[in-house]
């Protein structure tokens, strides 16, 4: 199940974090698995914002999402899934839920920022659709994100932007969604 990420979330969110990371210390980013998950401030300020989501299994949080709006795109800032909840399509799930909430708004894609190598990363995200961007096509904001990773020491392995079309917008335009005259956000 999927919903909107509380006010009593936040340290469950933090531990998802630490939870996520450990898993890249194998493959030589240790620096990444010990890097301190995003301050309770900053996730209050995604959920009082109405841009976090978690995937609630057993009662509890076991993955997230965080977006940004970025050059009119919904920027999946971060999505972390336990480690012992993944392989089962989760944060596949919370891509298709942020699609979603994306087209509703009028957002023009998906986009992120990843690691190129890790297989849970790039090579995930093309399996989830979306497609790396030429280095023409990386927008303002996107540049921006980069470079503040870069600051932060995440270029020690490739890194890239993506993007991915709106699925959600698609069956729109195909008639499967349609939105009522007097409610821009409702869906029949």
């Amino acid at each position: 199940m999927i919903r909107a990420a509380r006010e009593a979330d936040i340290a469950t969110l933090q531990s998802i974090e630490r939870d996520a990371g450990a898993v890249f210390a194998p493959f030589g980013m240790a620096a990444i698995a010990e890097d301190e998950p995003p301050f309770a401030a900053t996730l209050l300020g995604y959920v009082e914002a109405g841009r976090a989501w978690v995937h609630v299994d057993g009662g509890a949080p076991v993955a997230y999402v965080l977006v940004d709006i970025v050059d009119g795109c919904a920027h999946l800032e971060q999505l972390s899934v336990r480690a012992s909840h993944a392989r089962r399509r989760i944060g596949a799930g919370l891509v298709e839920h942020v699609d979603a909430w994306a087209a509703r708004r009028g957002a023009g894609a998906l986009t992120l920022t990843t690691f190129t190598e890790v297989p849970w990363n790039g090579p995930y995200y093309v399996r989830c659709g979306f497609r790396y961007l030429r280095e023409t096509e990386i927008t303002p904001g996107l540049r921006a994100i980069r470079r503040a990773e870069a600051a932060h020491g995440l270029d020690r392995r490739p890194r890239a932007c993506m993007r991915r079309q709106l699925r959600a917008a698609q069956r729109s335009d195909a008639g499967t969604v349609r939105r009522s005259a007097g409610d821009p956000n409702s869906e029949r």
